[in-house]
C-alpha cells in the first residue's frame, strides 16, 4: 500500500509497511531531505518515545528540543534524564520561554493558566517554538490521526503556516495500541504518569487523567473551552 503526497513541486510515495506504517520511510526521506534543518519538537509523552527510538535509527545525533514552560510534572523531567541516558548522541535541548514563571505573574497576574490559557500556552510554548524553529526549514511532530477529532487529517507532510515551516508527522497511520505494542517490545523506557491514567501529558496545571478512552486527549483543559495548546491548531 503506499501514500502519495505531491510537495514542493515534486512527487513523493511512502510506503506504509506493515511494522512501521510507513514512520521510518518518512523520517529517511525527512533527514535526507532537510539535512541538518529539521528539529523534533518532543513532549516525551508515548508518541515522543516511540519517534526518539525510530529518529535514533535514522539519525543517532538528530536534534530534538523540549519546551519547558517550568510548570511540568516531575515524571516528565524525570523521564528526559532517563532518555538523554539511553540515547548519548541524540543533541537533546531544553528551551525555555522569555518569562520566568515569576516575571509571568507580575505582568499578567497568578494562575494565567487558568485565568487566560491561551495566552499562557503562547508565553510558554508558542513563542519559544517560533524561536527554535527560526533558521529550521521542518519540524517533527507525534500527531496522530486517531488522536482526536481536529488531528484526523494529519498527513505525513503538512504546510505550516503558523510557524512558516514544513511539519512532518511520521506517526499519522499509527493506533494507540500500535505505540504500546512497539514500546513493549523494545522495553523502551516511558513517562510512568501513562500508567496512572494520562494517555496525553502536558503542564501540570492543565492536565489530568483522562475521564473516556475514546477521546485520549480528555484529560486536557478539563472544563475549559480548550483542546490544543496552539501548536497544531
Amino acid at each position: 500500500m503506499l501514500t502519495y503526497h505531491t510537495w514542493e513541486n515534486s512527487f513523493i510515495d511512502f510506503e506504509v509497511d506493515d511494522t512501521y506504517k510507513g514512520a521510518l520511510n518518512v523520517l529517511n526521506w525527512a533527514y535526507k531531505h532537510y539535512g541538518e534543518d529539521i528539529v523534533y519538537a518532543c513532549s516525551f509523552g508515548i508518541e515522543g518515545i516511540v519517534l526518539i527510538d525510530l529518529i535514533s535509527k535514522v539519525k543517532p545525533d538528530a536534534k530534538i528540543v523540549f519546551l519547558d514552560t517550568d510548570v511540568h510534572f516531575k515524571e516528565t523531567y524525570e523521564t528526559i534524564e532517563r532518555v538523554k541516558a539511553n540515547y548519548p548522541k541524540l543533541n537533546i535541548e531544553i528551551k525555555k520561554p522569555a518569562l520566568t514563571l515569576e516575571e509571568q505573574a507580575k505582568q499578567f497576574g497568578d494562575e494565567l493558566w487558568k485565568a487566560n490559557p491561551n495566552k499562557c500556552c503562547e508565553i510558554r510554548k508558542l513563542v519559544p517554538l517560533k524561536e527554535t524553529l527560526t533558521g529550521a526549514k521542518a519540524w517533527i511532530s507525534g500527531l496522530r490521526r486517531d488522536q482526536s477529532e481536529t488531528r484526523k487529517n494529519t498527513n505525513f507532510i503538512n504546510q505550516d503556516n503558523k510557524f512558516q515551516s514544513v511539519k512532518i508527522c511520521p506517526l499519522i497511520h499509527w493506533t494507540w495500541k500500535d505505540v504500546w505494542r512497539y514500546v513493549s517490545k523494545h522495553n523502551l523506557t516511558y513517562n510512568p504518569l501513562h500508567d496512572q491514567g494520562y494517555p496525553s501529558i502536558g503542564c501540570s496545571h492543565c492536565t489530568k487523567p483522562a475521564f473516556t478512552m475514546d477521546d485520549l486527549r480528555s484529560g486536557r483543559w478539563q472544563g475549559l473551552n480548550k483542546t490544543e495548546c496552539g501548536l497544531h491548531d
